[in-house]
This record gives structure tokens, sequence and C-alpha cells, in this order.
């Protein structure tokens, strides 16, 4: 039986950290690219459909993060 070494408190955190980071950044730049792209290309469309991408994607992230999970048995 293999042990998995222990993380520290710190490095947890700093994993956290990462996560919430690209999970936040997940939600935005699409959205940011959408607008800048509208600009450019003198359309209304892609601004929103960033931001809604960027949501379903985000949402998708964060349940595969709480399915990844381990439960463990009492």
């Amino acid at each position: 039986m293999t042990r998995e070494p222990e993380v520290s408190p710190i490095g947890e955190a700093m994993g956290w950290v990462a996560r919430i980071t690209a999970i936040g950044l997940t939600m935005f730049v699409p959205g940011v690219a959408g607008t800048w792209l509208d600009a450019r290309l003198g359309t209304k469309l892609l601004g929103p459909v960033g931001l809604v991408a960027g949501f379903v994607v985000a949402i998708a992230t964060l349940a595969r993060l709480r399915g990844g999970r381990s439960r463990r048995v009492p």
C-alpha cells in the first residue's frame, strides 16, 4: 500500500486559490473577448454568447471538482 505524501495547509490553500482563480477567469475572459470582437466586427452577439459560454464551462468545472471527491466509507 503506497502512502500519498501529506500536503501542507499552505500547499492545499494555494491549490484552492489556483482552482478559484481559474474558474473566475473561465467566467470572465470569454465575455471580454466576445465584447472585444463585437467592437471590432460591429456585432452585438458575441459578448453575451461569451458570457453564457464562460458561465456554462465554469459550472461544468465546478461540477467536475465536486464529483471528483472521493467518498469515505465510515
